[in-house]
C-alpha cells in the first residue's frame, strides 16, 4: 500500500473516536498492553511528559517541546487529533514523522493488528512509542487522547504529569459531573510523580490532591506558583509578565501563540518547567524566552486563535465546549469590528445547547458541516441555534460557508470559524 492508502486502511478498517465518537472507545487498556508486549515496551526507552487536561492540553504540551526544543534536547511529541495530516500527531523536533514510516510500520505490523483488532487510537500510540524509540528521543512529551485513568497513553512512567483543567467535555464517556471527570484525568498520576495542576476548582482540587497523596506524589498548582502581572497582544506577538511567588522573580515572554486564554497555558507550562529543573534539566531563563516565543514555529501548533485573514479579519480557533467557547468570546469581545460573522459547526454526539447559548445573538450564521461522520447536520444546527435566537442560513460543507461570510463581509468585519475542531481543521 502507499501512504494513502495506508492512511485510508487506517480510518476504515480500524474504529476512530474522531469520525464514529463512542463506539471506538475502550473501557480498558488491555489492546493496549497486548501491543505494548508486542513492540517490547518501547516507552521504556525514552523520558517522557505526561498531559491530561479538558482544555490547553495539546497548547501545554507544545509550549514544553518548544522549550525543550531550545534546550538542545531530540523531542518526541504526541498530541491529537489532527487537522490537515495525520502525521501531525506523532513529530520529532518538530517534523512529522514520514509517509513511508507510517507505510511500513502499519505494512510490517497489519496481521497483529488484524488479529487484536485495535482502535485507532491504539494503533496510533504504538506506532507514536516505536517510532519514538528507533529515532532515540531524549524526552517525548505524550498528550492524553481522552480522560486519563483508561487512556492508551496511560501505559508510561513519566518523569513530571499536569492535569490543565477539568470542565465538561466527552460526558457520556467521562461522567457528568466535575468530580467524576477529574476522577478520570487524575489516573494519569503517578507514584512519587510530581503532578503540576494548571487551573484550581473547588470540585476537582479535592480529588487531584487525595489520589496525590495516595500515590505520594507532590502537587503543585500553577495560580499558587505565578501570578500575572500583564499581557497584551500587539500584532503576531502576545507579551506576557508574571511573578514567581515563591521567590518574587519576576519573567517577561512574549510568544506567537495569540489567544488571551495562552496565558493559562503558559503559566502551567512554566510550573512544569520548574519541576523539570528540580530533577536535573537546566531550562534557563534564556532557553525558556526563546522556546515560548516561537511555539508555532517550532511545533508547527494549528488552529489556536489562528490568524487566517485580513480585511475582513478571519479567526479560527478549536475550542468547542463550554470553557473553550467562553475563552474565545472573552477574546473576541476585546476587538473592535464592525459585524460579526459566525462560521459555525458542531458534532451529533454531544450536548450542544449550552454552547450554543453563549453565542452572540447579533453575529450573522453560517452553519455547516465538517466532512466527517459525526458531524452534526447543518439543518438540524441551524433548528437547534433558532431556539437561542441565532439566525443564518445553511451550508453544506465549510468551504462553501466561509466563502460565503467572505462574499457577504466588509473589510473592517470579523469572521470566525470554529464550534468543532473538524470545522477548523478545513480552514487551516
Amino acid at each position: 500500500m502507499n501512504y494513502q492508502e495506508t492512511i485510508n486502511y487506517l480510518f476504515n478498517q480500524l474504529p476512530m473516536f474522531q469520525r464514529t465518537g463512542k463506539a471506538a472507545y475502550k473501557a480498558n487498556l488491555d489492546t493496549t498492553l497486548a501491543l505494548d508486549a508486542y513492540f517490547e515496551h518501547p516507552h521504556k526507552n525514552f523520558k517522557c511528559i505526561h498531559v491530561a487536561g479538558t482544555n490547553g492540553k495539546g497548547s501545554v504540551s507544545h509550549t514544553l517541546a518548544s522549550v525543550l526544543q531550545s534546550a538542545g534536547y531530540k523531542v518526541g511529541l504526541y498530541t491529537s487529533p489532527h487537522l490537515r495530516d495525520f502525521r501531525e500527531r506523532v513529530k520529532v523536533n518538530g517534523e512529522m514523522i514520514s509517509e513511508q514510516a507510517v507505510v511500513d510500520f502499519v505494512a510490517s505490523n497489519k496481521t497483529t493488528f488484524e488479529e487484536l483488532s485495535p482502535s485507532f487510537f491504539e494503533m496510533t500510540v504504538a506506532l507514536a512509542f516505536e517510532y519514538f524509540a528507533k529515532e532515540e528521543v531524549d524526552i517525548a512529551v505524550i498528550e492524553v487522547g481522552l480522560g486519563g485513568r483508561l487512556d492508551s497513553t496511560n501505559i508510561i512512567d513519566p518523569l513530571l504529569t499536569i492535569i490543565t483543567n477539568i470542565s465538561f467535555d466527552h460526558t457520556s464517556l467521562l461522567g457528568n459531573s466535575i468530580p467524576i471527570i477529574a476522577g478520570e484525568k487524575a489516573g494519569i498520576i503517578k507514584s512519587n510523580v510530581p503532578v503540576v495542576i494548571g487551573e484550581r476548582h473547588f470540585e476537582s482540587e479535592p480529588v487531584f490532591r487525595e489520589k496525590a497523596k495516595t500515590q505520594e506524589s507532590p502537587i503543585y498548582f500553577a495560580e499558587e506558583a505565578y501570578e500575572l502581572l500583564n499581557t497584551d497582544l500587539k500584532d503576531n506577538c502576545r507579551s506576557i509578565s508574571f511573578c514567581n511567588t515563591k521567590t518574587s522573580k519576576e519573567i517577561s515572554l512574549s510568544s506567537d501563540l495569540l489567544g488571551i486564554y495562552q496565558v493559562k497555558n503558559i503559566r502551567t507550562a512554566l510550573l512544569a518547567i520548574d519541576q523539570l529543573n528540580e530533577i536535573g534539566f537546566n531550562l534557563t531563563d534564556a532557553i525558556i524566552k526563546d522556546g515560548i516565543s516561537k511555539i508555532v514555529a517550532q511545533t508547527s501548533l494549528l488552529g489556536r486563535w489562528q490568524r487566517l485573514g485580513e480585511n475582513p479579519r478571519i479567526i479560527c480557533d478549536t475550542g468547542h465546549n463550554v470553557a473553550g467557547i467562553g475563552e474565545i468570546l472573552k477574546q473576541m469581545n476585546s476587538l473592535q469590528f464592525e459585524n460579526l460573522h459566525m462560521v459555525i459547526g458542531m458534532v451529533d454526539d454531544k450536548e450542544i445547547d449550552e454552547v450554543l447559548s453563549m453565542l452572540p445573538k447579533t453575529a450573522k450564521y453560517y452553519f455547516t458541516r465538517a466532512s466527517i461522520p459525526r458531524a452534526l447536520d447543518q439543518e438540524i444546527l441551524k433548528e437547534k441555534a433558532g431556539k437561542f435566537e441565532l439566525v443564518g442560513k445553511t451550508y453544506k460543507n465549510v468551504p462553501e460557508a466561509l466563502q460565503a461570510a467572505k462574499n457577504k463581509s466588509g473589510k473592517n468585519d470579523l469572521i470566525f470559524v470554529g464550534g468543532s475542531t473538524f470545522v477548523v481543521a478545513e480552514v487551516v
